[in-house]
């Protein structure tokens, strides 16, 4: 058995409009899908990060992977990867590169779930549990009741936890006094402070029992910031949506800089090098919380790490859906939770139709988070 074919298909499929409307709903649009075809016609489907520049991460799968791929035995993840890190290290150990990797893993593994006719979690070690507890992560939102709208909305669906995007402590009080103390309430900064500003927001924020304050420093690899927040609050610091490869989270681990680990598999490396991660958290006895903002192959390749491994909190639900799924049938838990799907490979199917509707476009707004 041979890989024939490699794609990186960059798509632009906009947000269901909702109202109140968010400032990150024109930008958010951008997924990218990558597929693997094998010469018995097993397609893999993977999912790398696109939210910057699609283009470029497509550009290095097509140039950059492929080559190292076309004629390989799929079922050699190992032995793959070694070969694209090898090959891109003079241009990409963290960022773009590690995007583009990260979606042919995910892919490789796809295929090979397909191939035995075992779900990845099977490959991966096993489930260790099937229903997994997710949480509601809401855009971003200009006004404090415009934000207490959408959380009632999710509790209302049977979600036990949300988190904000919010950086304001009025959007936090509103929301904490809507839904009450028994929902688990989180706060994504995207590193929008100093350590001395975070510092003092932190302590600011305390009173309203945050399950965890997420990615509170600029810039995100100054870790001994994020050390000094977490050695002066009491509030959890959770971090690593930004950061790549388990080299880095171990610069996080051994400096003290978070109470919970949140890998992002279309951003890190895909599912092995979370894997190394979540081994190394385990060393230290830290939780792991991925990152999964994810419609496609990114969030059901979630799933199916959180449910072979020990020491996973929550998976994260993008709180807002796409004009078209990008899935034959999405991703979408009940009640709060995820069941795993005990089909071969992700258990998914690509929505075929949105590769011809919504291909995408340059002109897209950028994506702002400050």
């Amino acid at each position: 058995m041979k890989i024939v074919d490699v794609q990186a298909i960059p798509l632009a499929i906009p947000l269901q409009k909702e109202t109140p409307s968010s400032p990150w709903s024109a930008g958010a649009a951008k997924q990218i899908v990558v597929k693997v075809v094998s010469d018995e016609g097993v397609v893999g489907l993977g999912e790398a990060f696109a939210l910057g520049t699609p283009l470029a991460v497509c550009n290095v799968i097509e140039e950059g992977l492929k080559p190292y791929l076309l004629g390989a035995d799929p079922t050699q993840i190992e032995a793959l990867l070694e070969k694209m890190y090898r090959g891109t290290f003079i241009y990409g150990r963290r960022g773009l590169a590690v995007f583009a990797i990260s979606g042919v893993e995910i892919a490789l593994w796809d295929l090979v779930g397909k191939l035995h006719g075992l779900p990845v979690s099977a490959l991966l070690g096993g489930s260790v549990k099937t229903r997994l507890r997710a949480y509601a992560s809401l855009l971003r939102y200009e006004r404090p009741e415009e934000v207490v709208e959408m959380a009632q909305k999710y509790v209302e669906q049977g979600f036990t936890a949300l988190k904000l995007h919010q950086t304001d402590v009025a959007s936090v009080q509103a929301v904490r006094k809507a839904v009450g103390d028994e929902i688990d309430l989180m706060v994504d900064i995207n590193c929008a402070w100093d350590p001395q500003e975070a510092i003092r927001k932190a302590r600011e924020f305390a009173e309203y029992n945050l399950y965890w304050l997420e990615e509170p420093v600029w810039p995100p690899e100054d870790y001994r910031g994020l050390a000094a927040v977490a050695a002066a609050v009491d509030v959890p610091i959770a971090t690593g949506e930004n950061e790549s490869t388990h080299y880095g989270f171990r610069e996080i681990i051994t400096q003290q800089g978070a109470d919970v680990l949140q890998p992002s598999l279309t951003k890190v490396g895909g599912l092995l090098e979370t894997k190394k991660i979540c081994h190394l958290a385990a060393s230290w006895n830290i939780p792991v919380a991925p990152h999964s903002f994810y419609y496609g192959a990114g969030l059901a390749a979630t799933l199916h790490l959180v449910a072979s491994t020990p020491g996973c909190l929550l998976v994260e639900f993008p709180a807002t859906a796409l004009e078209t799924p990008l899935l034959a049938e999405p991703l979408r838990p009940q009640k709060g939770c995820f069941e795993l799907s005990s089909q071969p490979g992700l258990g998914i199917e690509l929505n075929e139709a949105v590769i011809e509707h919504y291909p995408y476009r340059q002109d897209l707004k950028p994506f702002h988070i400050a």
